[in-house]
């Protein structure tokens, strides 16, 4: 993502602020609180909301424009994290309202991190792929918004990256979207979150992508 520009912590808002989120010269630290998280209704027949997630207009690169209709963009969230408890997780969130999101991300399932997304329109779904090698190890969420669709890919330290999700999002509709974690299952996970920029959209579908 050569063309990029850094999204201050700042200049985010916090969906349901976390435990402790402070910063320093590596980046923003995050402390989860007790069983935080989101999901709605499909196969656990509960709704969560609860979550922790940084959001900043999206698209929001210069020259997009930030309302409804507002043309392509992409994000990226760097983070890490020693994920050790069902369910931990972090990595990046769109939003539109309560009801219709989408995150991915690394997710512990089974004792194994696992590389996924959750898609939302009134009622989540789940894919989940497993990356016990990413353990431990600085990843990389990227969202492409063009169109109706959102492109997920992610990738862990400078390897290549993996097509994770494309997603349907309605070009009208008014997204936000930064970094998220949460712990459903416990509290205290922590998560270090290293970078946050916006950019251009990917050029296609199955082209190379900068960064």
């Amino acid at each position: 993502m050569n063309d990029h520009r850094a999204i201050g912590w700042d200049e985010a808002a916090w969906l349901n602020p976390p435990l402790e989120a402070r910063t320093d010269a590596e980046g923003l630290l995050v402390t989860t609180r007790d069983r935080s998280d989101f999901w709605r209704t499909t196969s656990y027949g509960f709704v969560r909301d609860d979550g922790h997630a940084l959001l900043a207009p999206f698209p929001g690169f210069p020259g997009t424009g930030t309302g409804p209709g507002s043309g392509s963009g992409a994000v990226e969230v760097t983070f890490v994290a020693d994920f050790d408890t069902l369910y931990d997780q972090a990595g990046l969130m769109i939003r539109v309202d309560a009801a219709t999101w989408i995150k991915a991300g690394v997710e512990m399932s089974d004792g194994v991190p696992h590389l996924g997304a959750v898609v939302t329109h009134g009622r989540s779904d789940w894919s989940l792929a497993p990356v016990p090698e990413w353990k431990g190890r600085e990843v990389t969420v990227r969202a492409s918004r063009d169109g109706d669709a959102v492109t997920i890919r992610a990738r862990c330290d400078a390897e290549p990256w993996r097509m994770v999700r494309l997603a349907p999002l309605a070009p009208e509709a008014e997204a936000s979207a930064g970094p998220f974690c949460c712990s459903p299952e416990r509290a205290g996970l922590r998560v270090r979150f290293t970078r946050f920029v916006q950019g251009p959209a990917d050029a296609s579908l199955h082209g190379d992508v900068e960064g």
